[in-house]
């Protein structure tokens, strides 16, 4: 195949493809660059951001939101998993209306509750040569 007609095929793919999927560049599609595709990844994780800010804006006020993230910079793991205890009832509609800060502090206790960690201590003693246990004859 000449280089013109492989250039056509690809426009033409490229159009169908920007009609299916909307509007996405030639280097996004492109697999093979490996800047582009962290590129990519990167783009699809802030979107990802995005999504779950504009969730929990909907789904929390003003205050559930700033001590939401006021944990999230002392626990981030457990605010990541209250995050996305929300957003699952949110999906499935189990909210109904904003939570307020009383009712985040509520679910607060719940994930506290199913996370909980049993700290257990456990000394390991050395046996150390004591004349006790020896029969001095």
């Amino acid at each position: 195949m000449a280089d013109d007609e492989l250039e056509a095929i690809r426009r033409q793919r490229m159009a169908e493809l920007q009609s299916k999927h909307g509007s996405l560049s030639w280097n996004q599609m492109n697999p093979g660059d490996s800047s582009n595709d962290q590129q990519g990844q990167q783009e699809a994780k802030q979107r990802e951001t995005e999504m779950r800010n504009s969730i929990l804006a909907q789904v929390l006020d003003q205050s559930a939101r700033a001590r939401l993230s006021n944990l999230a910079l002392v626990k981030p793991e457990k605010a990541k998993a209250v995050e996305n205890y929300l957003i699952q009832m949110a999906r499935m509609g189990q909210l109904g209306g904003k939570i307020s800060e009383t009712g985040l502090i509520d679910i607060l206790e719940k994930v506290s509750q199913q996370t909980e960690k049993k700290t257990t201590v456990k000394f390991n003693r050395r046996k150390v040569m004591d004349s006790d246990d020896e029969d001095d004859d």
